[in-house]
């Protein structure tokens, strides 16, 4: 799943949301929504009573509820019981709440609002930074990671150009590409931060995201000029492109006198006052 994380607001109560790209689709948590519907305390518990009094829906609940990861209170990623537009309005019509016709109209908004940003792909950028700020990323952080964004997508466009479509081999060459500049496969790179699922990018500090981004922007240029015919061109390629981001990183190291290579992850230090420093992102509000 291709995902971007938000969180919406019905009449001041959050809703998580989670946009899959692959499939085009929204996923609302179920316990938000029902929260939202119903104003219960504990909605898990009005859920069950739900089922109990709707056979039909209780018979194809894991079909419209699967499992989607989204971001808890804490801010880690957790999987959670979530359904699709048709999902959530077969669920509606399963609680009796005055609110169901003002949430059935906000939600049909949203899904009008997504076809917005893909005619205009400004606003669902626009709609990537709020989320970042929401989560208590400095400006100068989100800025850096927009332009990693954009510059990953030149990539991936470039990758996909030289024949290369299986997402398997997207992870190849990123792996190759990641352990040529910072020393350590992605996977490696997570372990090296205390990180299961999250996003490796979102918790880079901004030297970290700006190595990345030049890797991926040497490997890319390269990529053009070379216009490789197979998966082991591509891979020389990345090497080559991470090795344009090791050989700063080493320069910066020396003048420095300590790595940039960072084991910290955002929770570590996002906070919401000025930065501690140049690597430093604002520490988060949990």
């Amino acid at each position: 799943m291709n995902e971007n994380f938000a969180i919406q607001l019905f009449e001041g109560k959050k809703v998580r949301i989670v946009w899959d790209a692959e499939q085009e689709k929204y996923y609302f948590s179920v316990t938000d929504i029902v929260q939202v519907l119903t104003d219960s305390v504990n909605p898990r518990d009005y859920i069950k009573k739900m089922l109990r009094r709707d056979p039909e829906l209780k018979s194809k609940w894991g079909t419209i509820c699967p499992p989607v990861e989204m971001l808890a209170p804490d801010g880690k990623r957790r999987k959670t019981q979530a359904a699709d537009l048709e999902g959530i309005f077969r669920i509606i019509q399963a609680i009796p709440s005055k609110k169901a016709e003002p949430v059935k109209q906000w939600l049909a908004e949203l899904g009008s609002m997504r076809v917005d940003q893909m005619i205009d792909p400004e606003l669902t950028f626009q709609m990537a930074v709020e989320d970042y700020r929401r989560q208590g990323y400095s400006d100068r952080w989100i800025n850096e990671r927009m332009r990693s964004i954009e510059m990953r997508k030149e990539l991936t466009d470039e990758w996909h150009r030289s024949g290369i479509h299986e997402p398997k081999d997207f992870a190849i060459l990123t792996n190759v590409l990641t352990k040529a500049w910072s020393g350590m496969t992605t996977g490696e790179y997570k372990r090296y931060k205390g990180l299961t699922k999250q996003n490796l990018r979102d918790n880079m500090t901004n030297v970290e995201l700006a190595l990345n981004t030049l890797a991926e922007v040497a490997t890319t240029e390269y990529s053009r000029q070379s216009n490789p015919q197979s998966m082991a061109e591509s891979q020389r390629i990345a090497k080559e492109g991470g090795e344009v981001a090791r050989e700063a990183r080493e320069t910066m190291e020396r003048r420095l006198g300590r790595s940039v290579v960072s084991s910290e992850r955002a929770s570590d230090y996002i906070r919401p006052i000025e930065d501690k420093g140049q690597n430093a992102l604002p520490k988060e509000d949990e």
